[in-house]
């Protein structure tokens, strides 16, 4: 008796392990598929990019080992953003995740089911896309860049820099977009409280757009200029930066990727953060997380960075008030 319960007892314990071992092999097989859309370039997205797929190796998603990712990028051509959506969801991919506002309308016009996961828009409340930054609802949550505010602020340190700053040219994208529109909600009352005379320059962002632009902002006087945050004009940082340069203009820009290129000053969310953030969102979603019930998280990290040496090849000198603010000043 006590060898046949021997028996059925190892017999048992080799079934469970049968069976654990089945559903760890069907888990370490699922291979989650995630649709990555962006109206910008591949090129462009290439260094912030890098920083979610660090974020999400950090948490076991490997690329090509347990998750698939299929980009779509529009490179400028908003008008085609409801068509690459629509391919995501005909993938049947399992979350989408976008970057700006555009994007993520087009992703949530496309599906009220796929779990879509926001990079940086800048205002999803305003812009219809969740309920409330403390409970999304829906499909969609992620991160905010926050940047209608950031734009304010940035004219604001323009003038501290500039005191006799009279006319600001903005670069802004052809026709209407609402993540632009946001922006510009902003921007155009905080120009008239700070007394400044807003110059909207419409730019193509493709070479001859800019060149043009440029040419623009230097014909209607402008004694500075900055361009509405945006895929499209991060995609063309390094022309802009150069053409600011040959145009002698002070610029201030959204993200420290501008400076790395020889920009001379930019303030605004840490961008790497947010993608970074955005991959731990990802992680909770693929491990059964709804979206509705992940908050919105808005930036914590904020970047004021100054390029001395683009300073000294327009013969810009920047007060020492304006520095001692600066989180870096570069030499």
């Amino acid at each position: 008796m006590v060898e046949k319960l021997k028996f059925v007892l190892c017999a048992l314990c080799a079934m469970l392990l049968v069976l654990c071992g089945s559903v760890e092999a069907q888990q370490a097989g699922n291979n989650f598929r995630i649709g990555f859309l962006d109206s910008g370039t591949a090129a462009g997205n290439a260094i912030l990019l890098e920083a979610f797929r660090q974020e999400m190796r950090k948490h076991g998603w490997i690329e090509g080992k347990n998750i698939t990712i299929e980009y779509r990028f529009t490179e400028g051509r908003n008008d085609s953003l409801p068509r690459h959506a629509a391919d995501l969801v005909r993938l049947k991919v399992d979350l989408i995740v976008v970057t700006t506002v555009g994007p993520a309308l087009a992703a949530k016009s496309a599906t009220t089911t796929i779990p879509i996961v926001m990079m940086y828009s800048s205002d999803p409340v305003s812009a219809g896309l969740v309920s409330s930054f403390a409970r999304p609802g829906g499909n969609v949550t992620g991160t905010s860049s926050l940047a209608p505010d950031l734009n304010t602020k940035r004219l604001e340190i323009l003038k501290d820099a500039l005191p006799k700053l009279a006319r600001v040219g903005l670069l802004r994208a052809l026709g209407n977009n609402i993540g632009q529109d946001l922006q510009l909600n902003d921007l155009r009352p905080a120009a008239l409280a700070l007394k400044l005379k807003l110059e909207e320059i419409e730019a193509q962002p493709d070479p001859k757009g800019l060149e043009i632009a440029f040419q623009a902002a230097k014909q209607k006087q402008v004694d500075a200029i900055m361009n509405i945050a945006s895929r499209p004009f991060f995609a063309e940082r390094k022309l802009i930066v150069e053409l600011a340069g040959r145009y002698r203009l002070p610029a201030i820009y959204s993200q420290k990727e501008f400076v790395d290129v020889g920009g001379l000053m930019s303030y605004g969310a840490d961008y790497d953060d947010l993608y970074r953030r955005a991959a731990v969102y990802v992680d909770k979603i693929l491990k059964g997380a709804r979206p509705a019930d992940l908050p919105v998280q808005q930036p914590t990290k904020f970047e004021f960075i100054i390029n001395l040496k683009a300073a000294n090849q327009i013969g810009l000198k920047i007060p020492n008030r304006v520095l001692e603010r600066a989180n870096q000043v570069l030499k």
